[in-house]
C-alpha cells in the first residue's frame, strides 16, 4: 500500500503545475455544469423586466445578480451555469458520435483493404475538403436547429479525422504476430478489430478525441451565436453572447462572462490534450 502511494506521489510531482491548474479549472466547470440546478441562484428562464441590463452586483428585492442581467432581466450567473452543461453535453455527445463512426470506418478500411479501403478513404478526402464549420452551418440550416440535431450534425461532420488515424494505426497493428495468430485461430473480423486492434490503437484516438472535444465546444458556441444551435429560452454560451453583442456598449457583461468561461474551458481542454499526448507518445516532446 505504501509503495503504491509513493509511486502515485512521485507521478503526481512530475505533472506540470500548469496542467494541475487547468485540471482544477476544467473540473470546476464540469461540477458547476452537473450541479447547476442546485447551485444556480435563480431560474435561468425567469424574466424580471425591472432588472433589465443591470450591471454585476445589482440587487433587487433581496436578490443579488452577481453577473448582472440580460435584456430580459434574467440572471446571467444562472444562465452561464446552465450554459456550461449545454456546451459540455453537446461536445461530449458529438465526440461519441463522430468517434464511433470514424473509428469503425477507419478500422474496416485498414483491415479489409481493397475496394472497401478505396471507397472509405476517398469519402474521407471529400469530407475533409469541405470546411467543417461551413458543412455544419449548411446542414443545420437544412435540418433546423435543436439539441439532438446539433449533436448529430457536429458528430457527422467530424468523423473523417478519426477515420484517418484509425486507418493508419490499423495498418500498423494488423501485421503484428498476435493479430496473425488470432486470425489463424479462427477469430472473426469483428472480434479481431474490436478485441485486439482497438485496444492497441486507443492511445492516438484518445488524443484526437481531446482535441476534437475543444473544437466541438467552439463549434457549438459558434452555431448558437449564429442562431443555428441551441434555441431560446435554453441557455447556451453562444446564444447568450449573440444577444449581448446588441448591447455591447451598455451591457458588456452579457458577452464578457460567458466569453471568459468559454475561453477557460477550451484552453483547459487544449492544455490537458497536449499533456496527454506527451504522456502517451513521449516522442512528441522531441518534435
Amino acid at each position: 500500500m505504501n509503495t503504491a502511494v509513493l509511486a502515485f506521489g512521485n507521478r503526481l510531482r512530475r505533472v506540470p503545475i500548469s496542467v494541475i491548474i487547468v485540471s482544477i479549472i476544467f473540473l470546476a466547470i464540469v461540477l458547476i455544469a452537473i450541479f447547476a440546478p442546485w447551485l444556480a441562484p435563480a431560474d435561468p428562464a425567469r424574466q424580471t423586466l425591472l432588472a433589465r441590463l443591470k450591471p454585476p452586483g445589482f440587487e433587487l428585492r433581496g436578490v443579488t445578480y452577481w453577473f448582472g442581467t440580460d435584456d430580459l432581466g434574467r440572471d446571467l450567473l444562472s444562465r452561464t451555469m446552465y450554459g456550461a452543461g449545454v456546451s459540455l453535453s453537446v461536445a461530449m455527445l458529438s465526440v461519441v458520435v463522430s468517434s464511433l463512426v470514424g473509428v469503425t470506418l477507419g478500422m474496416i478500411a485498414g483491415w479489409f483493404r481493397g475496394k472497401v479501403e478505396i471507397v472509405i478513404m476517398r469519402l474521407v478526402d471529400i469530407m475533409m475538403s469541405i470546411p467543417a464549420i461551413l458543412l455544419a452551418v449548411l446542414t443545420v440550416a437544412v435540418l433546423g436547429p435543436g439539441f439532438l440535431k446539433l449533436v448529430l450534425v457536429l458528430g457527422l461532420t467530424r468523423w473523417p479525422r478519426y477515420t484517418r488515424v484509425a486507418y493508419a494505426q490499423t495498418l500498423q497493428v494488423a501485421n503484428l504476430p498476435f493479430i496473425k495468430a488470432s486470425e489463424l485461430a479462427g477469430a472473426g473480423a469483428a472480434r479481431i478489430l474490436f478485441h485486439h486492434i482497438l485496444p492497441n490503437i486507443a492511445g492516438p484516438l484518445l488524443i484526437v478525441a481531446t482535441a476534437e472535444f475543444g473544437l466541438m465546444i467552439l463549434m457549438e458556441a459558434g452555431l448558437s451565436f449564429l442562431g443555428l444551435g441551441i434555441q431560446p429560452p435554453a441557455a447556451s454560451w453562444g446564444s447568450i453572447m449573440s444577444v449581448g453583442r446588441q448591447y455591447l456598449e451598455r451591457a458588456w457583461w452579457i458577452v464578457a462572462f460567458p466569453g471568459v468561461c468559454l475561453f477557460l474551458l477550451v484552453f483547459s481542454v487544449n492544455v490537458l490534450g497536449d499533456w496527454l499526448r506527451d504522456e502517451i507518445d513521449p516522442r512528441s516532446r522531441a518534435r
